[in-house]
């Protein structure tokens, strides 16, 4: 198979269970909303070192957010409801209430209940309020600046995580350009976030080590500068690779996030191929087959 030339690898992306939730902020304007947002967000990348995986889904205009103020979606996922509320509280607590005018909502319907705001209450020492506002039960905390409102508890579900496709390239000028247009185009797909640096990854990795006391390593296989040391995956004329790797909802979003995203990546020139990272089928439940995505 091949899209605009570039070959698509008959093989799959191995993806895992993971719990989700969706966290709504909003403030007095988008620059702020935005700015807690991204705190919140911070080194998020991978639930190997960081405890969870996040990234803002997109800005939320005021008309459909509960209080009228412009918002926006934060999405979370975690291996864990433990580490899932965990990392919410931590996130919420130091990266939401410390931000300027920002208030914090849960923003979807799921069928695990993690308490935030009722815990979080207690940080007003006494002198927080309870409000309903329609079926939302909030906590009103004094702060210095006014008051941070939160909800009391946010939902969660079953999502997915670590759908993914590896883009090869003669170059890292081309290579780059290819994976800023497979990020532009995933960022169109809603309940889907590529939570590492501007969505990309530079260091895929390997299961195992030389060094016994790493579980990961170095995917060396797609190395280029390794190619006379080790058996590598590249073609002769593949000298650069980068990874773009996706959280979802549900496997139909991250489905449609990875169709657009390669779509997107073939439409460069000095594209050579696509592939996927995979672990025989023996790790993830989801098996997310390239040529499939494509109707083949």
């Amino acid at each position: 198979m091949q899209i605009d030339g570039v070959e698509i690898e008959d093989t799959f992306a191995e993806a895992f269970k993971m719990y989700a939730t969706r966290v709504l902020i909003t403030a007095k304007n988008e620059k702020w909303a935005l700015a807690s947002a991204a705190s919140m967000t911070g080194f998020s990348t991978s639930v190997i070192m960081c405890g969870c995986e996040a990234g803002i889904e997109c800005e939320v205009p005021p008309e459909e957010t509960p209080d009228g103020r412009p918002g926006t979606n934060v999405l979370v996922f975690a291996v864990s409801e433990k580490d899932l509320e965990t990392q919410l509280m931590r996130r919420i607590g130091q990266c939401v209430m410390t931000s300027p005018t920002s208030a914090c909502f849960n923003n979807l319907e799921g069928d695990i209940k993690i308490t935030i705001g009722g815990k979080l209450r207690f940080f007003g020492d006494g002198y927080q309020i309870s409000k309903l506002l329609g079926k939302r039960r909030l906590w009103r905390i004094p702060v210095m600046e006014g008051e941070f409102v939160i909800e009391e508890k946010f939902q969660a579900q079953k999502a997915v995580g670590g759908g993914n496709f590896l883009i090869l390239g003669k170059d890292i000028d081309h290579v780059l350009e290819a994976s800023e247009k497979a990020v532009d185009a995933i960022k169109k797909v809603r309940n889907v976030i590529a939570p590492f640096p501007g969505g990309i990854v530079r260091s895929g990795s390997k299961i195992g080590s030389r060094y016994k006391f790493l579980e990961a390593s170095t995917n060396t296989a797609y190395c280029p500068t390794l190619k006379a040391m080790v058996e590598s995956e590249l073609p002769r004329d593949v000298n650069s690779v980068l990874e773009i790797v996706l959280d979802g909802l549900d496997v139909e979003s991250v489905n449609e996030a990875m169709r657009k995203g390669i779509e997107a990546a073939c439409s460069v020139d000095g594209i050579i191929k696509i592939t996927a990272g995979n672990y025989g089928g023996k790790l993830g439940k989801y098996l997310i087959h390239l040529h499939e995505l494509f109707g083949d």
